[in-house]
């Protein structure tokens, strides 16, 4: 059983639920107690802080600003509390612990089952949640403390991540085996845009790689599709509907069957985009967590293309 410390306040603990439920209700009910209870701690540490902590709208309860200063000290609290609980789980023999990661969807295809299953084995007792985002949400849910490790593609500095290890994938047309551009060993996006294009919707971030290419492009016609789904591109592509782009990270065994071909982007030199793992900065890391991550680093490192100037 995985230990949970109830060694703060319970107000913290009642905030933190109905910040993440944005509603008293809901949050009274994960927590098992009375609504009148969850609203006593609330009021309690609003009187305490002199200020409120939510505003009320009609869409759910809001942190005011004072809130989300409160809410940064509550997740370092509450996620420092969780590394304590596994260290002492660690010293009694037990290697138990939750993890949850925030992962791009390609992620899941296959690098992230091999590195489940690998630490499956050797960690039976920790348990894992996953939900995938695309890159550019992926920063929120770290530094929320929804998620303990993030995985995304091609993310801005940011004072309160911390890049634990990167890896560099060439970005690349995807094509059926019969596409005209199958047989090359590069293409230029120039050449792509003369075939029907499958582009990505700008919640991806390999829409935003792509925006330079595009802006000088003219295109012979509109794209047969765009989306947020990798992997409606990757079947699309697979029926010769058109040029997707992706890095090969998520098509492994589509590629070793030969179902697709990925051709490497090349305009002016090779595109790559990195893939990074993420961590909240100056997070002391719990002991599964730690486990997790050093998997993650060494799998990325295994996988990722040289990085050519």
């Amino acid at each position: 059983m995985i230990r949970k410390l109830r060694i703060h306040s319970s107000a913290i603990q009642y905030f933190d639920m109905v910040r993440r439920c944005r509603s008293i209700r809901e949050a009274a009910r994960r927590l098992n107690v009375a609504s009148s209870a969850v609203n006593r701690q609330i009021l309690k540490l609003e009187d305490e802080l002199g200020a409120p902590l939510f505003e009320r709208l009609p869409a759910g309860l809001q942190l005011t600003s004072a809130g989300e200063i409160f809410a940064r000290h509550v997740i370092v609290v509450l996620q420092d509390a969780e590394r304590v609980s596994s260290e002492l789980d660690a010293l009694a023999g037990l290697r138990t612990g939750h993890v949850e990661i925030a992962t791009v969807e390609g992620l899941t295809a296959d690098l992230l089952p091999s590195v489940l299953e690998a630490l499956y084995i050797r960690y039976p007792r920790v348990t894992v949640g996953v939900v995938t985002l695309g890159s550019q949400a992926v920063p929120e849910a770290v530094l929320s403390g929804a998620a303990d490790i993030g995985l995304a593609f091609a993310l801005q500095r940011h004072a309160d991540l911390q890049q634990m290890s990167v890896g560099h994938f060439r970005l690349g047309a995807l094509v059926a085996p019969t596409h005209p551009l199958a047989t090359r060993t590069e293409v230029s996006f120039a050449t792509c845009a003369e075939y029907p294009l499958i582009l990505a919707k700008p919640t991806l971030s390999i829409h935003q790689q792509l925006l330079p290419l595009l802006s000088r492009t003219i295109l012979q016609r509109k794209p047969a599709l765009e989306t947020s789904s990798l992997e409606l591109s990757r079947q699309l592509a697979k029926r010769g509907v058109g040029v997707a782009f992706q890095t090969r990270i998520g098509i492994e065994a589509d590629l070793a069957s030969g179902r697709l071909v990925h051709i490497p982007l090349n305009d002016n030199g090779p595109l790559f985009s990195d893939l990074g793992v993420y961590v909240r900065s100056s997070r002391h890391l719990p002991v599964a967590v730690d486990a997790f991550v050093r998997a993650l680093c060494e799998a990325l490192t295994q996988r990722a293309d040289p990085a050519l100037s």
